[in-house]
């Protein structure tokens, strides 16, 4: 037979050009390793190590900061406590700055290796691309000739029929080579997501710095402020206490005598069922209860508390319970210093509730704002009537609370603008919160 030795050059010549093919975009695929991308890739893994091991120490030393400030809650009130606990704040509002940093840092360096295996992932792609178009034109042009050719032979079956074999197993390369290729496609789909996740959340730590670093700010002009309103004695500090407990007891109970002539008539059908609302922190710790308990005798002048008070540190991001509209936001030390709420988010939901965080230090939202579950709308503080930081949250029936701008007698005639409701349409958070175990 005259034409086989030129067809088994030819083919044997296919088989090996098909062979370094596949050889090449499985190394391009990352069947096999790249040697300087694996470099690479592990220079920036190490470099993630770092970061992770900073970030842990950062986050011992907050929490050893947190122990600290949880002790100083438990002293009695004086100037030198609150002294104590505005410079302890301050060194841990530092450290969630380095955290955040460290945070920062971290993502940048997972957004740089993801982009480097984007595009490490996008070359195998396009040159398996190019080998399976090629080793597929290739085939064709045997199939229609050669192999045409061979098969008029008559003298040697055998080795026409190995032929055919062999093609059957370059078309088998292919098809492992599409269904490889379509495994990358996936991956780097993946991969794609990822960075997509990971510049979102850069964006985010990035807000959250900005936002850390002006609250350490209000944290030093308060320390100030306190020094100045004081002129360092703890005799005049005690005097401002007094004068401060005397016009909050008479604002609340103002702000009461005005909310119980309200009239509303709760229609229980119109709220929905417990457990609907998350947890507006990411750790959870109640430190007071709603209603009539043994510190509410001891704190307000009504007897009584409106809403639940979480354990939240100066700076603890605070997040929307469930999706809703801001309906308005302010500050009541601007009309009665350590009254009330002091720096508030007040949120209609669309569930039929509404709540309103107080003590905050820092708001994010502002009224108009339609807001998500889960989203960051302020940061807790220490502001307005509070015995230490927290964060207090009231929760409503939605129609029966609205933003109200009234003058205050307790406060001088000043104005004051604050979120009031008949007292009956006070609920329990709790009620409407994920199971929590006292």
């Amino acid at each position: 037979m005259k034409l086989y030795p030129d067809l088994k050059k030819q083919f044997s010549a296919l088989f090996l050009a098909l062979s370094l093919g596949f050889y090449f975009f499985s190394l391009f695929a990352g069947v096999l390793p790249n040697t300087s991308f694996a470099e690479t890739a592990q220079e920036l893994k190490s470099k993630i190590n770092e970061k992770d091991a900073d970030i842990a120490k950062l986050e011992e030393e907050i929490r050893q900061y947190q122990s600290e400030l949880d002790n100083i809650d438990d002293q009695k009130n004086s100037l030198s406590r609150s002294i104590k606990q505005l410079d302890v704040t301050r060194k841990k509002l530092v450290a969630d700055i380095n955290l955040t940093q460290k945070k920062i840092d971290k993502t940048s360096l997972t957004i740089e290796s993801l982009s480097s295996d984007i595009g490490n992932k996008e070359n195998s792609i396009a040159n398996g691309i190019d080998f399976i178009s090629l080793s597929i034109r290739n085939v064709n042009e045997l199939e229609g000739e050669s192999l045409v050719e061979a098969m008029l032979g008559k003298d040697d079956f055998t080795s026409v029929w190995n032929y055919i074999d062999n093609v059957a197993t370059v078309r088998e390369k292919i098809l492992e080579s599409v269904h490889q290729l379509k495994q990358v496609k996936s991956v780097l789909e993946d991969t794609r997501q990822e960075t997509v996740d990971a510049k979102r959340e850069l964006t985010a730590l990035r807000s959250k710095l900005s936002d850390q670093e002006k609250i350490i700010i209000q944290n030093t002009n308060e320390k100030n402020r306190l020094l100045k309103l004081t002129k360092n004695s703890e005799a005049n500090y005690q005097k401002l206490l007094r004068e401060r407990i005397a016009q909050r007891d008479a604002f609340e109970k103002e702000l009461l005598d005005y909310e119980a002539q309200l009239q509303f008539i709760l229609d229980p059908s119109k709220l929905p069922s417990k457990g609907v609302l998350s947890w507006p922190l990411e750790r959870i710790y109640v430190t007071q209860l709603f209603g009539k308990t043994v510190d509410s005798k001891r704190l307000y002048a009504s007897g009584t508390h409106n809403g639940v008070d979480f354990r939240a540190a100066v700076g603890t991001p605070i997040m929307a319970m469930s999706n809703g509209t801001v309906m308005g936001t302010g500050d009541t030390d601007q009309t009665c210093p350590g009254a009330s709420f002091g720096k508030f988010v007040f949120i209609r939901y669309t569930n039929g509730l509404s709540s309103t965080y107080g003590h905050l230090s820092l708001v994010k939202a502002k009224a108009g704002d339609v807001v998500k579950r889960g989203e960051v709308v302020g940061y807790s503080g220490n502001t307005g009537h509070t015995t230490g930081p927290h964060l207090h949250v009231s929760l409503y029936a939605a129609d029966a609370v609205k933003m109200t701008t009234k003058p205050s007698v307790a406060c001088g005639g000043r104005t004051y603008t604050l979120p009031v409701s008949a007292v009956n349409a006070y609920l329990d958070a709790l009620y409407y919160l994920p199971p929590y175990k006292l």
